[in-house]
């Protein structure tokens, strides 16, 4: 494999005596891994249903090296379901140390694809709040179906830029991750061309970038809250450079030391970097405090929405038949799409938001016609109709190729589940149960 010489020099600098054992790293496969998703499976239940062996990564309590000739994973029904996402293992180390606690607000300025967000739904439960914002409406929708698949009902999908966003929603939050846009030296053994790709212009290009994010992400985030920032790239003008500019522009801001049990030592007493030779692809992640007292929130208010009469009681029928007891959720109708959000919550107007909560359904006249999010972010236990599959079930497969099958059961929309995680639903009516999965998300 070939490196531009400037990229050499450069990594000699920050490995030094270890700079050649990183680059005889490139003759090997790189780390490969998934974090489990607590919101659908613990890990004792789900990893005796997965079909490859597995092993503790040290990054995330919940993080497990794969191996790296496994095929297929994201067609597996357990993917589909939302038990897992595919993570690079050093990828989850920002979250680790962002330390998320029950109940709080955290903001993932620069979430997509949503690994990390999924990371802090995990951890969050039903509690608190996420809020996932990608500048990119693009790749905001694919963060947005990853928070349906992982079965995140207490979050927000955004897709504004950092300085637009962050002052609307000023002092929110009690944590922010900032995993910022960079180089990307860290994918350079996923992908090779990359690295030929490498400029110094581009470097410095990526550091302006990146303080320019950190600058408007302290906005948001309350006094006493903490900020981690994060790059999957090694170079010392992106990470420790940027560290060091943005603690200057931030008097407000301060670095808070770090217990490192994984990676390797910076010059930085709040950083730690993560190379191919600490068993991860590539990871550099800073912790700092905001100085003040305990984060306030504008958004613990209680909603002043004034609903339809009329529709709200179309709404609360279809929610009755759909569930044994309604989630702890307050119901919000907007035009006609019904929408399950967490109670108490009223967020600012004006804000690019593409979903607040979970979108359960548009009302047609004076029926409902579901969404596909309603089901797969609940429990079975929920559903009044429920048919939990087998992985080995051939019905399993023909549904996540969007087949007609056979159901047992009463007529009614009919959550699917894998293994007892929901995945979808269909209709069943006389022993059938027509299909409802997603096209764009059907095996083919």
């Amino acid at each position: 494999m070939e490196f531009k010489q400037d990229y050499i020099e450069e990594i000699e600098k920050i490995l030094k005596e270890d700079s050649r054992a990183y680059f005889e790293s490139f003759s090997m496969p790189p780390f490969r891994g998934i974090s489990i998703n607590r919101l659908k499976a613990d890990p004792e239940k789900l990893l005796p249903l997965l079909n490859f062996e597995t092993k503790k990564s040290p990054f995330y309590k919940d993080g497990y090296y794969i191996p790296a000739d496994v095929s297929g994973i994201g067609s597996s029904p357990l993917h589909h379901a939302g038990a897992f996402y595919v993570q690079e293992p050093s990828a989850s180390s920002a979250v680790e140390l962002l330390d998320v606690k029950k109940g709080d607000y955290v903001l993932d300025l620069c979430a997509a694809p949503g690994g990390k967000s999924a990371q802090i739904a995990s951890i969050l439960g039903k509690t608190g709040l996420i809020w996932s914002n990608e500048p990119v409406k693009s790749r905001a929708n694919i963060l947005l179906s990853n928070h349906e698949r992982m079965g995140i009902r207490n979050g927000v999908v955004s897709f504004g830029f950092p300085d637009d966003l962050c002052p609307k929603i000023e002092g929110a939050f009690d944590k922010v991750l900032v995993d910022a846009p960079c180089s990307g030296e860290g994918m350079f053994r996923k992908n090779p061309d990359a690295a030929l790709q490498w400029s110094r212009e581009h470097v410095v290009s990526c550091a302006n970038r990146q303080l320019a994010i950190l600058l408007s992400a302290v906005r948001a985030l309350g006094p006493g809250g903490t900020l981690v920032y994060s790059t999957c790239t090694f170079s010392e003008e992106e990470n420790e450079m940027t560290v060091k500019r943005f603690l200057e522009s931030c008097p407000e801001m301060e670095a808070c030391d770090i217990e490192r049990s994984f990676g390797r030592e910076t010059e930085l007493q709040n950083a730690v970097r993560i190379t191919p030779l600490e068993g991860g692809e590539g990871h550099f992640a800073a912790k700092f405090r905001k100085k003040g007292d305990q984060p306030r929130s504008p958004f613990r208010q209680p909603s002043q929405m004034k609903p339809d009469k009329n529709k709200m009681k179309i709404a609360e029928k279809f929610l009755d038949d759909i569930f044994v007891k309604r989630p702890d959720m307050e119901t919000v109708i907007t035009g006609n799409s019904i929408y399950l959000r967490p109670a108490g919550i009223q967020l600012p107007e004006r804000l690019p938001v593409m979903r607040f909560g979970v979108y359960a359904g548009d009302i047609v006249k004076d029926r409902v016609e579901p969404a596909h999010s309603l089901f797969v972010t609940g429990k079975p236990s929920e559903f009044r109709r429920v048919m939990n599959l087998r992985l080995d079930d051939p019905r399993t497969m023909q549904f996540l190729s969007g087949m007609e099958t056979e159901c047992d059961g009463e007529n009614g929309y009919t959550a699917v589940a894998v293994e007892g995680m929901a995945v979808g639903f269909g209709k069943c009516s006389g022993g059938r149960l027509k299909n409802k999965y997603p096209k764009g998300l059907r095996e083919r």
